[in-house]
């Protein structure tokens, strides 16, 4: 598999008519796999797409919030012609199509994990940001020790040694908070001026 950086929205050349979920073929508009930039150190993992994203075919779209967290850290500089104009960051999701009225089961997830697993691997991201609760459950019981009924909100804006990552988990950015909007970009800029980088091959940038 390889990637396509002439293009941010779905660079791998992943399946979009992917039939896996009956159900979701239904209520999709669109597949929505990972949008941004292919050697991104930041890795920004939802639970489903939205209603905009559904439309638009780029993760988060509609989450105002998240936007302006990324460009308050200088990782988004307004839009071009695919969608916002992302730089060191990649933005996806445990799984790939909208259903109105509700979260992902969790046969949908393990279904759209081959996806997630694969983008993770060609990217092989320095920091990955679990956004949402499902989200942090799935990522930390991939990637570290801790057992997945111990992770909550009181995550957010920390830091989480994981196995070849380190977790920085964000809240719902629908239920976030003034607060925790400005304690999450405080903790991130933290993090991105210190030596974060892990050593374990990664390609230049």
């Amino acid at each position: 598999m390889d990637a396509n950086q002439e293009s941010r929205r779905n660079p791998f050349g992943m399946d979009e008519e992917c039939p896996n979920c009956p159900v979701l073929e239904e209520s999709r508009e669109q597949v929505v796999h990972g949008y941004g930039d292919v050697g991104a150190d930041f890795m920004f993992v939802g639970e489903i797409p939205g209603p905009t994203a559904d439309r638009e075919g780029v993760p988060f779209a509609g989450s105002d919030r998240l936007f302006d967290i990324l460009a308050d850290l200088g990782l988004v500089d307004g839009e071009d012609g695919e969608g916002p104009a992302v730089e060191n960051v990649f933005l996806t999701g445990l799984t790939r199509c909208h259903h109105p009225g509700r979260g992902p089961t969790d046969d949908e997830i393990r279904n759209c994990e081959p996806f997630l697993n694969a983008e993770v691997r060609m990217i092989n991201p320095e920091i990955l940001v679990p956004v949402g609760q499902r989200a942090l459950r799935e990522l930390g019981k991939e990637h570290t020790t801790t057992p997945a009924e111990e992770f909550d909100d009181d995550d957010h804006a920390t830091t989480i040694r994981g196995r070849g990552f380190e977790l920085v988990p964000m809240v719902d950015p629908a239920e976030m908070t003034d607060d925790q909007a400005t304690e999450f970009v405080g903790h991130f800029r933290d993090l991105m001026d210190s030596d974060y980088r892990q050593t374990k091959g990664r390609r230049g940038r």
